[in-house]
């Protein structure tokens, strides 16, 4: 047993948001499977036009089966009070804080990292304060706070100072940053990406890797890198019903 998963997310992206949330819960676990997660910002808007995709709000099918589906997963996720912030080609544009994030990842812990995007999806998702420019990033990393969570975020202590903040926000317009977003996005696309979440799995002990793609892979990903898991089972009527009957 043993590998690696290289995760490619956007803001921008829901399932990103639910592929995130779930790592999250599961990141322990993983760990004691020798198994190593990073999560990489890229630009979804760069690879749909890099791979020719679009997204699937543009179609009128894909839109209207789109609504069931994501209430689905948001349920499944247990993220409540979830909806796009209007407009998300524009609210799609999040080069800034993309940017942001790889700085925090180079210069933080990986728990100051994963709260920086977890309150950058809330900000995004269900405060509908897409953090695209300098001074809604501004507004975003000021208030975030330390161990984000949707239920206890009130009075909490904050995850950066203000002269953080400020560093924060001078790399995020540097070339050093826009270079690393570029290249880590130019990476997903040579890897096959077409959307987000574009997840690249290593098995350690086989030496290959392959793609999967979504925030519903993981019975698949948990097969290829040859963990115990349990998969979706149908139960007999009158068995119950709950958490402990879905994968």
């Amino acid at each position: 047993m043993g590998g690696r998963i290289d995760m490619y997310i956007d803001i921008a992206s829901l399932y990103s948001y639910i592929a995130l949330v779930q790592v999250l819960r599961t990141q322990d676990i993983l760990k004691q499977h020798s198994v190593e997660i990073e999560i990489l910002p890229v630009l979804l808007g760069a690879i749909n036009a890099g791979s020719g995709n679009k997204p699937p709000w543009v179609l009128p099918a894909k839109r209207a089966y789109g609504t069931h589906d994501s209430r689905r997963s948001l349920r499944a996720a247990g993220l409540e009070n979830v909806s796009p912030p209007g407009d998300l080609m524009e609210a799609g544009k999040t080069q800034i804080p993309l940017r942001a994030l790889h700085y925090v990842k180079r210069h933080y812990s990986l728990r100051t990292y994963l709260s920086t995007w977890r309150y950058m999806f809330h900000a995004f998702w269900t405060l509908h304060q897409p953090p695209i420019t300098p001074e809604a990033l501004h507004k975003a990393l000021s208030d975030a706070p330390s161990d984000f969570s949707p239920e206890s975020s009130e009075g909490a202590k904050k995850l950066f100072t203000a002269s953080e903040v400020d560093e924060i926000l001078r790399a995020a317009a540097s070339t050093e940053y826009k270079n690393i977003l570029r290249q880590t996005t130019e990476t997903a696309l040579k890897l096959g990406a077409f959307g987000a979440p574009w997840l690249w799995v290593t098995n350690e002990a086989t030496k290959q890797s392959e793609p999967f793609f979504g925030s519903d892979r993981w019975n698949h990903v948990y097969e290829f890198l040859g963990l115990p898991y349990q998969d979706v089972t149908l139960l007999p009527p009158g068995a119950k019903k709950g958490a402990s009957s879905k994968l």
